[in-house]
């Protein structure tokens, strides 16, 4: 089989990886992938949000299955673009995609059909938007209505915070036309879990869960970021809870998508807090979950391109969908300075046990040179009977990567630990 994998991040090299272990596969193509992903795959320079050029090119090559991987050219309509041409796909339409592509959307469907969601208010007029922050509760929530690349959401711990952003966002064009309509949202408080699932529009198989670290500095400080590393499973999240989720969040949600003629197919992220109140949605992503991929993946034991069609084709139901008992924990180096302003073009190497274990997220082939090109440079995944061994096991490996001006966090895993205990 060929496939096509749409993407170039660490999150697309996980895919490609457990992709790879099928024996049908026999070709994958990473548009535009990267110089680390150049070691799994045929990486041929065509942007991910290149909807025209992606699917000439997939036509051409004759291609068998896609996996459409970032957000941005799912809300765009890749698949549905692909679909056209006749190449069926892992990831959701345009339509089902809004899901993520717009908050308001995703508030206003939780309103609708009752999943359990902070409570909020809308607005598309700046001085509507900044009255109301004279009397909101703070800490207050602050989002973009659209992509953000993860960046589009301020924890405001003062009005006058709160009222900074959104005058950077609607008056000052921070994000662009995504920042044009803002969510203003209730401050939840409790364990934050990642849970990302498969479905095909019918039943929802949740992967194992996982705990992000978003913050750059030690201790939860500094500024948002993609993510700085990852655990699986996360401790918060028991068999009780999932059980809860699944009855009051997942399947509802699937329902209400298929009640708005918006069926979802792929997968789908569900960002959650569990709350004194019980569970409550953060935030749905249409997609795979950037760097919750590199802990979650390694732990699946069935085929991954297996369950992928199963999606497509509506046979989730009967197929196999197994993690092993085991933890991952994913340390993510990053160039110094990230998220705001950093170098780049310094020589990137590993040792050989450190490139079996890491997935490549911001780097390029300068020639035959493999050198940084992006914040976020490399996640190194070990996997373990513990989740002590997985976390002392990766910072051991990722000690073998290396390029100038890294920097990582030194704690990742350790509020889990911390849970656990």
């Amino acid at each position: 089989m060929k496939l096509l994998v749409v993407g170039g991040g660490g999150r697309e090299h996980a895919i490609i990886r457990a992709l790879k272990k099928n024996p049908q596969v026999e070709t994958i193509y990473s548009l535009p992938g990267n110089g680390g992903i150049a070691q799994d795959a045929e990486c041929v320079p065509i942007g991910a949000t290149d909807i025209d050029k992606i699917v000439a090119f997939a036509v051409e090559k004759k291609v068998d299955y896609a996996v459409v991987a970032p957000d941005d050219p799912l809300v765009l309509g890749c698949v549905d673009a692909l679909e056209a041409k006749g190449i069926p796909c892992f990831g959701p339409r345009a339509n089902a995609a809004i899901i993520e592509g717009s908050k308001i959307f995703a508030k206003n469907l939780m309103k609708k059909y009752g999943i359990p969601t902070a409570d909020y208010a809308v607005f598309e007029d700046m001085d509507q938007a900044l009255a109301y922050l004279d009397t909101a509760p703070v800490p207050t929530v602050v989002k973009a209505d659209g992509l953000a690349l993860g960046k589009g959401v301020i924890i405001a711990q003062t009005r006058e915070e709160a009222k900074t952003a959104v005058r950077e966002m609607m008056e000052g064009g921070k994000f662009g036309a995504s920042g044009s309509r803002v969510v203003i949202e209730e401050f939840l408080t409790g364990p934050e879990v990642s849970v990302l699932s498969f479905t095909d529009g019918k039943v929802v198989k949740p992967m194992v869960s996982s705990m992000d670290h978003k913050r750059a500095g030690d201790n939860d400080t500094g500024l948002n970021t993609g993510g700085m590393g990852t655990v699986a499973p996360n401790p918060y999240y028991t068999p009780e809870i999932a059980d809860r989720c699944m009855k009051e969040i997942f399947l509802p949600t699937i329902a209400a998508m298929n009640a708005e003629g918006r069926t979802f197919r792929g997968c789908l992220y569900f960002g959650l807090m569990l709350t004194p109140k019980g569970p409550k949605v953060i935030e749905y992503n249409c997609r795979f979950g950037d760097p919750e991929t590199q802990v979650v993946l390694p732990l699946l034991e069935s085929d991954l391109l297996t369950i992928m069609r199963a999606c497509t084709n509506g046979t989730l139901a009967e197929t196999e969908v197994k993690f092993a008992d085991k933890h991952a924990c994913c340390v993510i180096l990053a160039s110094k300075g990230y998220p705001e302003h950093y170098q780049k073009g310094f020589p990137l190497t590993m040792t050989e046990e450190a490139a079996a274990h890491t997935y490549v997220a911001g780097a390029k082939l300068d020639g035959d040179t493999l050198v940084t090109s992006g914040g976020r440079v490399t996640g190194t995944t070990a996997v373990a009977d513990s989740l002590e061994e997985a976390i002392r096991e990766a910072y051991r490996i990722s000690d073998g990567v290396h390029f100038e001006n890294a920097y990582r966090r030194s704690d990742i895993g350790q509020r889990a630990l911390q849970a656990l205990k």
